[in-house]
C-alpha cells in the first residue's frame, strides 16, 4: 500500500534533493576524464540496482505493454538532456548553460499547462521568474569572479532543447499520475524511467564514444560513480517521482534554483575568502522565491 505523500513532505524531500544534487558537482569533478555518456548509463544500472528491491515489493512493478511508450518517452527525455548536456559542454560555456537552464521551471510550467496539470494564473510563473532571476545572479557573480561572459551559439540552442527535454519529464510523470496511467509507487517509476534512459543513453555511448577508456577507471572513480549513483541518481529521482504526486511540475523543478545557492555555499566553505556582495542579491532573491514558493503550496490538501 503507497501511502500519500503531503505537499509539506513533498517541500521537505526536495530540499534534501537539492542538496542532494548540489553535492554531486563536487563529486564529478573529482572523477578522471571517462566517457560521459557511458558513466552516465552506468550510474542509472546502479540507480536501478538499489531501488529494484523496494520497486519489486509493489504489486504494480511490471508495467503492462500499454505503458512501455511513456516510460520510454519519460527515459528519452533523461537521455536528451544528459545527450545534449555533454554535448554542450564543448560547445558553450558553463554561463551560457547555467543562464539557459534557470528556464526549465517556466518550461515546466508552460508544458504542464498544455497537459492540463498545471493551473493558470499568474502567481506562480512570478514566483518561478523571481526564481530565475535570483538563480541567474548567482550564475553572474560567479562568472564575474572567473571573468566569465556570456556568449550564444549552435551548442546553447542544443542546450536549451535539453532544457526542454528534463522540464518535460515531470510533466508526463504528473501527467501520467492524474490520468491514471503511472503507478502511484514512486519506486516503480523511478525504477523504469531510469532504466529506460540509461539504455537510451548507454546506447547513444556505444555509437559514439571510446568504451576501452573506462578500463582505466580507478578505485576512487568506481566509489564516486557509485555514491553518485545511489544518492545523485536513485534518491534524487526518487525524491523527484514522490513529489510529483503532491507539487505540480513548475514546482518540483523550481528546486533547481536553489542548486547553485548550495554550490555557493560549499565554494565559501572551501575559500571564505570568495565571499563578497557579488552573491547577495542572487542569494537573497532565491530564498524569498523558494520561501513564497512553499507558502503557496502550504493550504493545498494532498490529491485523492
Amino acid at each position: 500500500m503507497t501511502v500519500a505523500v503531503t505537499p509539506a513532505a513533498a517541500h521537505l524531500g526536495m530540499l534534501l534533493w537539492a542538496v542532494l544534487v548540489g553535492l554531486s558537482f563536487p563529486a564529478v569533478g573529482l572523477m578522471s576524464e571517462l566517457p560521459p555518456l557511458s558513466l552516465t548509463a552506468l550510474r542509472f544500472a546502479i540507480a536501478c540496482g538499489a531501488l529494484w528491491w523496494l520497486a519489486r515489493r509493489s504489486p504494480t512493478f511490471l508495467p503492462s505493454w500499454r505503458l512501455l511508450p511513456l516510460y520510454a518517452l519519460m527515459g528519452l527525455c533523461l537521455a536528451g538532456f544528459f545527450g545534449a548536456m555533454f554535448w554542450a559542454a564543448h560547445h558553450a560555456t558553463a554561463l551560457s548553460m547555467a543562464t539557459l537552464y534557470v528556464t526549465v521551471p517556466l518550461l515546466a510550467f508552460l508544458l504542464g499547462l498544455g497537459l492540463r496539470v498545471e493551473r493558470p494564473g499568474w502567481r506562480l510563473p512570478a514566483v518561478l521568474s523571481l526564481g530565475a532571476l535570483g538563480a541567474l545572479g548567482l550564475a553572474v557573480a560567479e562568472a564575474w569572479q572567473q571573468g566569465g561572459r556570456l556568449r550564444f551559439g549552435a551548442g546553447d540552442a542544443v542546450f536549451f532543447l535539453g532544457c526542454v527535454s528534463t522540464a518535460l519529464y515531470p510533466v508526463l510523470s504528473k501527467w501520467g499520475l492524474a490520468t491514471g496511467r503511472l503507478p502511484a509507487s514512486a519506486a516503480v517509476r523511478t525504477f523504469w524511467s531510469l532504466g529506460a534512459g540509461g539504455v537510451l543513453i548507454g546506447l547513444l555511448g556505444l555509437a559514439v564514444e571510446p568504451l576501452g577508456v573506462l578500463a582505466t577507471m580507478s578505485a576512487r572513480d568506481l566509489a564516486l560513480l557509485v555514491y553518485l549513483g545511489l544518492f545523485s541518481s536513485a534518491l534524487t529521482f526518487w525524491l523527484m517521482q514522490r513529489a510529483t504526486a503532491a507539487l505540480t511540475p513548475g514546482v518540483v523543478t523550481a528546486y533547481g534554483y536553489l542548486v547553485p545557492f548550495v554550490s555557493m555555499l560549499l565554494l565559501f566553505v572551501q575559500s571564505p575568502a570568495r565571499i563578497g556582495w557579488a552573491w547577495l542579491p542572487g542569494s537573497l532573491t532565491v530564498l524569498v522565491a523558494m520561501g513564497l514558493l512553499m507558502r503557496r503550496e502550504r493550504p493545498q490538501a494532498p490529491a485523492g
